[in-house]
């Protein structure tokens, strides 16, 4: 098989996470190793593939200096061009730090050479990237923050384009966004006040996309009633402990929760609000989020129980992507379910799409938003395609080629105008690594339809205790600080250590924590 790399050879290890996700957006088809002076068996397998006369290697050297960088760019190597004796060619790039050095002021060194790195590859590769040098998954943090110290939307534009070279439509977007999250967290209780997330780790099949803690519920069937009497220990543990704070936002999802059946359900929502004291929840989610799991017996539960948001994600509208990715909810069985919803009397209705699925088309995109402008949902989050490593899609990648994976402005300003036509404006964003076109996932929403939890997640203002095999708790302090304590992710294992899930909640959120 034909392979194609790039190898990025760096002599300090502080960098590699920067390194790796500018490279990788820069070079999406290649596999991008970062190797470190740590990295023997990397320094080995790059010796190894530079041998190989059926692969592509291209590389960078990075010299880190006290006080700059010199950058060497070589092009495609030999390996790829066996018949020519002549050396790739070598193009060298330096740089001077001019806010601090490697080893003291750290940051602002870090900074600029993120801007050298990103200036030299765009010049290299001849193109640029919509978010510029940022790596974080977080890019309204900063726009929000500037807000927060009372700087206009001049200032902040200037400083997202000239700090880290963001496009002028990608830091407007940041700043729309950092805006409506101030509005919509400004009734939220900061310091007296928590969310609540539950995690139901089941789904009726694991599509190739997907990453998350999620196990098939035909083989788990026997230790879902299980699971559900540990998650009610967890929740009689939490409830006592945080008995004096407000609770804000409560969150159901997964995994796949709808896969529960109707009276297991019924005991999971008559547990939650028989030890929590919804009186000031403002929002209450479940993710039905799998059309094939949804029924109307169901929909009556959660109904009953004051759930007031749920999802019905389609991902698209193309039966034949569907059947690719593996995911099993029909596009028919996705209309049936959300009707079958509307007819339940629920008014606040999300809709998850992703861009950049395997052979989608402009077209396509445009089809399935379409006709979810046809339904009018009350939401929409737009996700990005982002390609991780525990996917079955990375083995699919390396057997179709990435090329066949294509995500762009156009398909994303699709999206965008189809939100716009349903009347929604954006009020989250985030970004991943290794994401289809290096862009980003958004969530719009009609106004007074927000999902409030997922702000609270993303900029990670409150304190969020999550229940559930390989769930993770956020305790968020005064000061910023922010101390967190994980579960287990196998569910047989989570089982077993229920008792000690419960120890690491009690060291968390003890006082003196």
């Amino acid at each position: 098989m034909y392979k194609k790399y790039l190898f990025v050879n760096v002599n300090h290890p502080s960098f590699e996470y920067d390194i790796n996700s500018i490279a990788k957006a820069f070079y999406p088809d290649r596999q991008v190793k970062v190797i470190t002076p740590e990295s023997t068996s990397l320094m080995q397998e790059w010796q190894e593939v530079k041998a190989d006369g059926e692969a592509s290697v291209e590389e960078i050297l990075i010299d880190l200096r006290e006080t700059g960088a010199v950058m060497t760019v070589k092009a495609e190597g030999k390996a790829a061009n066996k018949n020519s004796s002549s050396e790739p060619e070598e193009v060298t790039y330096e740089w001077h730090s001019a806010d601090g050095t490697l080893s003291e002021g750290y940051e602002g060194y870090k900074t600029g050479f993120k801007a050298f790195f990103y200036q030299t590859l765009e010049r290299h590769a001849g193109r640029s990237l919509p978010w510029g040098s940022l790596t974080g998954i977080r890019p309204t943090k900063i726009a929000y923050g500037l807000f927060e110290e009372g700087k206009t939307r001049e200032e902040i534009l200037a400083h997202l384009k000239q700090k880290y070279f963001v496009s002028d439509e990608k830091a407007l977007l940041s700043m729309d966004v950092a805006q409506r999250e101030r509005e919509i967290l400004s009734k939220i209780h900061y310091q007296g006040g928590y969310s609540l997330y539950v995690g139901i780790p089941f789904c009726p099949t694991t599509c190739l996309y997907c990453s998350f803690t999620s196990f098939p519920i035909a083989a788990y069937r026997k230790k879902v009633d299980a699971y559900l009497d540990c998650l009610v220990r967890e929740m009689q543990f939490v409830s006592e402990k945080y008995r004096d704070k407000i609770l804000d936002t409560v969150y159901v999802g997964g995994g796949t929760p709808t896969t529960l059946e109707p009276e297991q359900l019924e005991k999971l929502l008559s547990n939650l609000k028989k030890y929590f004291d919804f009186s000031q929840v403002k929002e209450f989610t479940v993710e039905a989020g799998r059309a094939d799991s949804i029924t109307r017996e169901k929909l009556k539960v959660l109904k009953r129980h004051g759930v007031s948001r749920i999802s019905v994600n389609p991902q698209t509208m193309k039966q034949e992507t569907l059947d690719v990715i593996g995911r099993k909810a029909s596009v028919a069985q996705v209309l049936e379910a959300y009707h079958l919803a509307r007819e339940e009397g629920f008014d606040n209705i999300n809709m998850d799409l992703i861009l950049g699925l395997p052979g989608e088309t402009a077209s396509d995109v445009q089809n399935t938003i379409d006709e979810v402008v046809r339904l009018a949902p009350d939401s929409l989050t737009v996700h990005s395609l982002a390609i991780k490593r525990a996917s079955k899609l990375s083995d699919w990648i390396l057997e179709h080629g990435i090329q066949t994976l294509s995500n762009t402005d156009e398909t994303m300003k699709i999206a965008a105008e189809g939100a716009k036509r349903l009347g929604m404006n954006p009020y989250y964003l985030y970004r991943q690594k290794n994401m289809s076109g290096n862009f980003e996932n958004v969530g719009y929403a009609l106004p007074g339809k927000y999902g409030i939890y997922n702000i609270l997640i993303m900029e990670e203002v409150q304190t969020i205790i999550a229940l559930g095999a390989g769930c993770i708790s956020k305790r968020v302090y005064p000061d910023g600080r922010i101390e967190r304590s994980d579960s287990v992710k196998d569910v047989s294992l989570y089982l077993e250590k229920i008792d000690e899930m419960i120890e690491r909640k009690e060291k968390l959120m003890s006082e003196e924590a």
